[in-house]
């Protein structure tokens, strides 16, 4: 019921000429006193799904750091069935003050969930011994916490996920989950007030996401790179007349897939102003609403074209709704007059290589002229960090842990109510004037650069330090 993942060992040295010889020497001290607080122990990262979400993009690069650094850092997946998942996404939905699929949270929803957790429980038995250190990703694995315990296991709770107000969804979920909270020994949440009111202060560590600027999904690529990779998967008009193979900074990454794509004629020309949202196929990433508000008040000016780009939805284990909402969108693109269905494009990520996905996404936030996250609820939102990191002018929903990435109206734009849509299209048509767009993408780069992993592991070292006594 649980999968290994591998994780390959980066070594630390390599962010200095990104963050400077300060923040390196701080961050190799960090790492030694680290280093020698675990010892032999091992500290195993647990979440639900090894592709197609923030956690999973997050963890191979920052478990990868930990492990150059010396600790015996693991990642494992939970695998899953149906019934399992469709709880957990209506846990997710609700914890972001949503009624999701309507469901309830009762008794059979519990067996269903702990049964699952009781046989991964088994699995780990010979992967985790006396005082290692577990940390459990967000609901779906947070279950795992008592059999843990009861097995000596130091329990970490990292939850990514959450709402800053609380409502009749919100308690729902929460009251589910409390029975858990006993057995752990440290809550990690992003941002300070997806904190329930059921966990004690002295027990949380708020530790925002990071993004690894030399990963395949930040690092830097020459605006051939850009070029070629879009229209090798067919996102821009080009020939490449194959594979495109990304060098420089980093492995080389081959991208050998295309996207699957819902367009009506050609892709857009590759110098024409592009409008780009990246997200999970998620009713709460609110695609249908980017989609509506740049038809109704963008698609009037010349040339431009919008891209609402998601994972393939096969290649996502863990959200049941995906295909749902990607038709939801699909039905919603073919009710559009056929001049502004044409400046629409609907795309499918390839997934099954996770540096390949990660390319072809660097490569289309790049090209936007404008990157959008209008998201109706979010647990902190890295997208946002990642469009910043590459100096694009943002347009996001003021919700959850996107106000503390975006300075209003200097390092993004903030929309207030993420339900305005002719609000929205005001914000995006703003950031289409290169007068605009220009000062607030340099401002966004230099915010970012708060967002690396030499900080967030300086964060986790407290959490250590906690855990460990």
């Amino acid at each position: 019921m649980t999968q290994r993942i591998s994780v390959a060992s980066i070594d630390p040295e390599r962010l200095r000429g990104v963050i400077g010889d300060e923040r390196a020497d701080r961050f190799g001290a960090t790492a030694q006193d680290v280093r020698q607080a675990i010892g032999d122990r091992v500290v195993l990262s647990m979440n639900s799904t090894a592709s197609g979400g923030g956690v999973a993009e997050m963890l191979p690069q920052m478990l990868g750091y930990a492990r150059g650094a010396g600790v015996d850092a693991r990642w494992s997946v939970l695998d899953g069935n149906p019934d399992f998942f469709a709880v957990t996404k209506r846990l997710h939905n609700m914890l972001h003050g949503s009624a999701g699929d309507g469901g309830s949270l009762h008794g059979p929803e519990r067996d269903a969930y702990e049964r699952v957790l009781a046989d991964a429980s088994a699995d780990l038995d010979a992967e985790l011994a006396a005082g290692d250190i577990a940390v459990l990703h967000d609901p779906q694995t947070l279950g795992l916490a008592p059999r843990l315990r009861r097995r000596g296991v130091r329990v970490v709770w990292r939850c990514h996920v959450g709402s800053t107000t609380t409502d009749e969804h919100t308690e729902q979920a929460w009251q589910f989950l409390e029975p858990y909270f006993d057995h752990v020994d440290r809550f990690v949440f992003s941002v300070e007030t997806f904190a329930p009111g059921a966990v004690a202060a002295d027990e949380v560590t708020i530790i925002p996401p990071s993004l690894d600027p030399l990963a395949a999904k930040n690092r830097p690529l020459s605006d051939g790179d850009v070029r070629d990779v879009l229209a090798h998967c067919g996102l821009v008009q080009g020939s490449t007349g194959g594979p495109v193979r990304i060098r420089g900074d980093g492995p080389p990454v081959d991208v050998r897939r295309r996207a699957d794509l819902v367009q009506l004629g050609p892709p857009p020309p590759p110098d024409a102003p592009l409008v780009v949202q990246v997200s999970r196929w998620d009713r709460l990433k609110d695609m249908e609403g980017v989609l509506q508000g740049f038809a109704d008040h963008v698609a009037d000016l010349d040339d431009v074209h919008l891209v609402l780009a998601g994972p393939n939805v096969s290649g996502v284990a863990d959200d049941p709704e995906a295909t749902a909402e990607l038709q939801r969108c699909i039905d919603l693109w073919r009710t559009l007059p056929h001049e502004r269905r044409a400046r629409v494009h609907l795309a499918c990520l390839p997934v099954a290589d996770r540096d390949e996905n990660a390319v072809i996404v660097n490569a289309l936030q790049r090209a936007a002229t404008v990157v959008t996250q209008k998201s109706l609820a979010e647990g902190f939102g890295l997208t946002v960090a990642e469009a910043m990191w590459k100096g694009r002018p943002v347009v996001a929903s003021a919700v959850g842990g996107i106000p503390s990435q975006i300075d209003d109206g200097d390092s993004g734009l903030l929309l207030q109510d993420p339900t305005d849509l002719a609000g929205f299209g005001h914000l995006v048509r703003r950031c289409l004037d290169t007068g605009v767009s220009g000062p607030i993408g340099r401002a966004a780069a230099d915010r970012a650069s708060t967002f690396l992993p030499d900080l967030q592991l300086e964060r986790w070292a407290s959490v250590v330090r906690a855990v460990l006594g």
